[in-house]
């Protein structure tokens, strides 16, 4: 069950995270969904480092970390996955 919910919120995330960065991104949605769900990992990372484990009710700070690390790595994902996009197409 950990799994489907991890593959949840990397759908939400990744989805969220394409919606705020500007402009179309290409990458399609099982790469979005993996980046939400590094991202998702990372955020908790990150939140662990600054001093938010858990908190009563919705854990805000946890998931403004999430979601920022989600926006950066599909922001990065989107980078690589256009370049190697354009690359392939150069060589035929």
């Amino acid at each position: 069950m950990g799994w489907l919910w991890a593959i949840i919120v990397g759908l939400v995330l990744g989805l969220i995270a394409k919606a705020v960065i500007p402009g179309k991104q290409h990458i399609p949605l099982w790469l979005a969904t993996i980046c939400g769900m590094i991202g998702a990992v990372a955020g908790n990372a990150l939140a662990r480092g600054f001093g938010i484990e858990e908190t009563r009710g919705i854990d805000w700070g946890r998931h403004i970390f999430q979601l920022g690390a989600a926006i950066v790595i599909v922001l990065l994902a989107e980078m690589l996955y256009t370049a190697m996009k354009r690359r392939g197409h150069q060589r035929v």
